[in-house]
Parts: structure tokens; sequence; C-alpha cells
């Protein structure tokens, strides 16, 4: 392997995002946030809640107390879903977990004495771990299936191996972007959001407009859970090309479903 290759695989950094999602009679709603505009990573985009793996993540899954049930997964799997559930946690305050012997998520009421956790987690001055043992809670890892896997292409300064996982949001958890690291939060059709993109509104980074165009054709929360767990994910690393007018050619995977394999960009 050359010495590039080598720097490009140790900069690949594996992710969690969620796409939290949610029927109302105008139809299918997914809740989003902006980022920081000084972030260093998609500042100032509109995205789904998400971020890289803990070390953390990987002794929770590895914890039977905490994960008592790991549905067949592997650890390294149930540590992606359980980063996913952290930092849906840590950045919508939105919480996929149950009490120890329930089969339902925690209610609003039980939330509430939870979330003020999110700053202290963020800062690292409480475990996700230590969460979870003092509120006797388990994370809800088998609600939370696979919609879609994006690897950054190579060459990038920054690389992240993404896992996006669909899931209902809980009808009584509100939902609301943490004031750091995001600066804004709604709940809006995927449809509103690319039309926003559209007409500049909102900044959208390509994978997220890819995945917002697929779920705005299934139509419904249900609809869009029923598809993932039916179709196999297939992974996505685009092909970065130049072109002579200095634009950009995306070339991906047909198969992974995204109505297309070249994508051109113009400009910025």
């Amino acid at each position: 392997m050359s010495a590039q290759g080598s720097d490009n695989k140790k900069a690949l950094r594996t992710a969690a995002t969620v796409l939290l999602l949610r029927d109302r009679s105008g139809g299918m709603e997914i809740f989003m946030v902006q980022r920081h505009h000084e972030i260093e990573f998609a500042s100032g985009a509109l995205v789904f809640p998400g971020g890289s793996l803990d070390p953390d993540d990987h002794v929770i899954a590895a914890d039977a107390a905490l994960v008592p049930d790991r549905f067949g997964l592997d650890v390294e799997t149930v540590a992606i879903r359980v980063a996913g559930v952290r930092e849906t946690f840590e950045e919508s305050g939105i919480l996929l977990a149950r009490g120890k012997g329930s089969s339902a998520i925690i209610p609003a009421a039980q939330l509430a004495d939870i979330e003020p956790l999110r700053v202290a987690l963020d800062e690292g001055k409480i475990s996700f771990a230590d969460i979870l043992r003092q509120h006797a809670l388990t994370p809800a890892i088998d609600l939370l299936v696979p919609f879609a896997h994006w690897i950054t292409p190579v060459n990038m300064p920054k690389r992240f191996d993404t896992h996006f996982l669909l899931t209902l949001a809980p009808d009584d958890h509100v939902g609301k972007h943490d004031g750091r690291e995001s600066v804004d939060s709604l709940w809006l059709s995927p449809r509103e959001a690319l039309d926003g993109a559209e007409s500049g509104r909102f900044t959208l980074p390509f994978p997220t407009v890819r995945n917002l165009t697929k779920l705005d054709k299934l139509g419904t929360a249900k609809a869009a859970l029923e598809f993932a767990r039916a179709t196999p994910v297939v992974t996505v690393l685009p092909e970065v090309t130049k072109l002579e007018d200095g634009g950009r050619q995306l070339r991906i995977p047909r198969e992974a479903g995204y109505d297309g394999e070249v994508f051109e960009f113009r400009g910025r």
C-alpha cells in the first residue's frame, strides 16, 4: 500500500447518522439541525443528527448489563447503533432508550430529568454509559434500521465511514438543537428541505440531498421503514473527478438507488 493510501485509511472515522421520522397529516417529516458556522465539518449546513463513534460506544456495546440483547448483531454494529442513540440525544434531546425490562421508549416525563445531562455529556464530564447506568436504561438499538452507507471520497482532509440509520421518533419527545454544535433545528418534509436548498435557504451536503430525495419518493415514515427493512444497503464511495471548467463530477453506484450514477457540480 502506498503512503498516501495508508494515510487515507488511517483518516477514515466510523460515524452514525440518525434520520428521525414521523408521520403527520401532510406526510412524512424529518428532524434536522443546522450546524454552527464555526464547526469545521459541514459548517452552516442542514443535516441529520450524528457524529463519530466514541470509545465509550464500544464499551456499552460489549456490556451485557447495558445491552442485554444484541439481536444477533456483532459488537461493532451494536457500537454504531449505540453511537446513533448517543448522538441523537446530544444533538436533539430525543433519547431512544428503554427502562430495564420495559418494551416502551422512556416517556417525556422521565426524559425531562435526563435531558439536562446533554451538556455534560457533550463536554465529556459524564459518559453515556454512566447516564444509562444511573437511570437504568438500555439503548433501543433494534429500532434503528440501516438505510444508507456513505464513505467520504479519498484525498479529502476529513474522511468518514458513515452509517445512516432510520427510526421513528417517539411521539412525546419534542426534539431541540443543542445550541452549541447546532444553532437551529426543525421538523420538515424531505421536499421542504430540498426546495429550501434550491432556493438558497438551506445548505445541504450531497449525501443529505440524495437521502432526502430517496425519502421524498417513499412518501411516509411507515413506508420508509418498510423499505429500509426490505432493501439491502449498497455502500457509496463517490469517485470525484475535477472538470476543465472548474466543476466536479461525482460518480456513485447506480445500484445504491439514488436516481443516477453521475452528478456534476459547478462553482463552489
